[in-house]
């Protein structure tokens, strides 16, 4: 057996029994032990993986051989979504004892994602301005089976529906298939519907409401068991995607990373750290403690669904958010709020037109926000939806087909690190949302919000 195969997995199980050690005799909070299997992760993937180039053949990359772990782990939590959100959304509905309540509900939570997706697509403009990422690169080094691999996905991203499709998919023909095949957006629907009939049947129905209620309690106690293999799983998440991605691959688009980085960054503080602040009227601090979990889960799996039962449980455990509010508000916001992929959207407008020499004019940035905002409504589900439906937003101001594989192929190729940060931050903007519309719904236990300890 290789040396370094062996030598990683010896520090790699030694590792993880500081993690369990940690858990079990000093008490540490998970989400400290999550953030410290993302650092130890994203270290062994360094160490292991060829440094800063990355490993030529990612199959044959030490700490791959480590990535059952993450692909367990994220397989467990996604076990999880469809009971999660039809229990705890049919017990919801159930509780408001009013169905009307849902349109209150169903209308807030759309225009506060609406509205931070707006802000989104003009800080992704702005930092594309400031940074100016495009200016300087040279389209000819892109690789030509990336080109070919890229027209591809393309294809496959735009096949997959736009806006009227996805609204019509809303509406499942067979439940049980919704149900089977994750389809988000047709559960929360069917779930609804059960739920409101729950209410009308009354008496008749109240051992199923009562089931119900049960159900989605004992979900999310064994959510709170997954949880706990979260450090194992964030770790060797981070080992394969920084040994097989590399370092040195953000040198020539660096400043496309850095734009995209520091803009998550403020628009997570300032945009949902206000909302927090002077919407809700809630100390700052005590949500971004609360949901360290779901931001690192998110920042490891890149996959804002597969993060959706970590955020419920953050939400609802650690900042008051009622049950049934953190389940129906999320999961929508899983499918609709892209943030992240909205400020994507802007700066690759912006870095296509600075590397392609086509000037913007006052009209070309208010057609890019709007593509890009709905682009980003549209792109639930799509593995690198941001980047590969960048095509339509870059259409908008004259760039050809042609040249919009040029882009895409360029970047593609270390769009994971970026799909990370995107994804950490769509997250953060469903719980900001979820929060705000529980304290209009008087949904919103402050005692729980404000007393939780983030030490």
């Amino acid at each position: 057996m290789d040396a370094a195969l062996i030598a990683y997995w010896v520090i790699t199980i030694l590792l993880f029994g500081v993690l369990f050690a940690l858990a079990k005799n000093f008490k540490m909070r998970l989400w400290a032990r999550v953030l410290i299997g993302l650092g130890l992760g994203g270290a062994m993937g360094y160490a292991f993986g060829g440094g800063a180039e990355g490993c030529a053949d990612a199959a044959a990359c030490v700490p791959a051989s480590s990535k059952f772990f993450g692909d367990a782990f994220v397989r467990m939590i996604r076990m999880l979504i469809v009971p999660l959100i039809f229990t705890t959304l049919s017990a919801g509905v159930i509780a408001m004892g009013d169905p009307k309540r849902l349109g209150s509900l169903g209308g807030r939570a759309i225009s506060m994602y609406l509205v931070t997706t707006v802000v989104a697509v003009s800080l992704g403009l702005v930092f594309g301005l400031i940074f100016q990422p495009g200016v300087g690169i040279d389209l000819t080094t892109v690789d030509v089976s990336a080109i070919d691999s890229v027209k591809g996905k393309i294809a496959q991203a735009e096949a997959a529906g736009g806006i009227v499709d996805r609204l019509l998919a809303i509406i499942p023909e067979n439940p049980i298939a919704a149900l089977v095949n994750t389809d988000v957006l047709a559960i929360i629907f069917w779930a609804i519907l059960f739920g409101v009939g729950i209410l009308m049947a009354g008496e008749k129905a109240a051992p199923v409401a009562r089931v119900m209620d049960a159900a989605a309690e004992a979900v999310l106690k064994v959510t709170e068991l997954v949880m706990e293999v979260a450090p194992y799983g964030v770790y060797a998440l981070m080992a394969w995607v920084i040994s097989t991605q590399g370092l040195d691959i953000l040198v020539n688009l660096g400043k496309l990373a850095a734009a995209l980085y520091l803009a998550c960054f403020v628009h997570a503080i300032v945009t949902y750290g206000s909302i927090i602040r002077f919407v809700a009227n809630l100390p700052v601090v005590r949500f971004f403690g609360g949901i360290v979990d779901a931001q690192a889960v998110a920042y490891s799996t890149a996959s804002s669904n597969a993060t959706l039962p970590v955020t419920i449980a953050n939400v609802s455990e650690n900042l008051g958010v009622e049950k049934s509010i953190a389940g129906s508000v999320l999961p929508l916001g899983a499918t609709i709020n892209m943030d992240g992929t909205s400020i994507y959207l802007g700066l690759i407008a912006l870095f296509a037109s600075q590397a392609l020499g086509i000037p913007l004019q006052g009209t070309d940035y208010l057609l890019v926000a709007l593509t890009a905002t709905l682009a980003s409504i549209g792109a639930a589900g799509i593995p690198s939806a941001g980047l590969l439906l960048a095509a339509t937003v870059l259409s908008v101001f004259g760039v050809t087909s042609e040249q919009s594989v040029l882009i895409i192929a360029l970047i593609f190729p270390f769009d994971r690190l970026l799909d990370m940060m995107r994804t950490a931050t769509n997250v953060t903007g469903d719980a900001a949302v979820a929060v705000v519309v529980a304290k209009w719904e008087g949904e919103l236990d402050e005692e729980i919000f404000k007393a939780k300890s983030v030490a």
